[in-house]
């Protein structure tokens, strides 16, 4: 699996192929595994970052024409800022990584785990709409487990930023793979896209599966045995 890209843009607005960011439209373009960050990103701290963004985000309301006097939309500003830093975008912090304790596979359980129908809500990094969907993770004890609840903490520690879904994916598999020090990790991912279900084509219907496997599961026989446990 090829985990980057040559879709990068230029600064004059063209990427490498030579398409402008309307010619490009609604296709998803990447630069690579990480979510795209400043040097500074972490300059300010989150109480003033909630600051900026409720200043700014009154100046979009305003604009939009909203009278930012009614009781009803006064504290809006305010709310979407605690939302972005607090909760929806929290994942682009690295303070709230989880902590993840491995412990000795004392069980001597050699097969495959399973942990299916992970919930996550996301937000596409294109349009800032969601992205909701389920995760599925298994892997293969290299001598190591993981408490269970922290396959869901890692979901939602990537998915709590603006994503693509190919990358989520990606991001999800290698940080497995490094906490448990195996190559046999593998994601699968199905989501629903708002920014396609509500906007632009408005297909309410079709849904987004993206797939990571690693190591073992990277052979048609643990493929077919992992789509067997998901089915069931």
């Amino acid at each position: 699996m090829k985990l980057e890209t040559e879709t990068l843009l230029k600064p004059n607005g063209y990427n490498l192929n030579g398409f402008s960011i309307d010619e490009i439209g609604d296709d998803h373009i990447s630069t690579g595994i990480e979510t795209p960050m400043k040097e500074n990103a972490f300059e300010l701290s989150n109480n003033e970052k909630k600051e900026r963004i409720t200043h700014l985000f009154a100046e979009i309301m305003d604009v939009m024409g909203l009278d930012l006097s009614d009781d009803s939309l006064k504290g809006t500003p305010k709310r979407v800022a605690k939302m972005y830093i607090d909760e929806i975008f929290s994942g682009l912090d690295p303070q709230n990584k989880p902590k993840i304790a491995l412990f000795d596979n004392k069980y001597k359980y050699q097969q495959m785990l399973v942990e299916k129908n992970i919930t996550f809500y996301s937000n596409c990094e294109h349009h800032f709409v969601p992205i909701i969907g389920k995760a599925h993770i298994a892997y293969i004890s290299s001598g190591k487990v993981i408490g269970l609840s922290k396959l869901n903490r890692v979901v939602q520690y990537f998915a709590k930023r603006p994503q693509v879904q190919e990358r989520l994916t990606n991001q999800i598999a290698i940080e497995l793979k490094q906490v448990l020090d195996t190559e046999d990790v593998a994601v699968i991912i199905d989501a629903k896209h708002l920014c396609v279900s509500s906007r632009g084509i408005k297909d309410d219907t079709s849904t987004t599966v993206t797939c990571y496997y690693g190591g073992v599961f990277n052979t048609p026989n643990k493929i077919a045995e992992l789509q067997n446990y998901l089915n069931t």
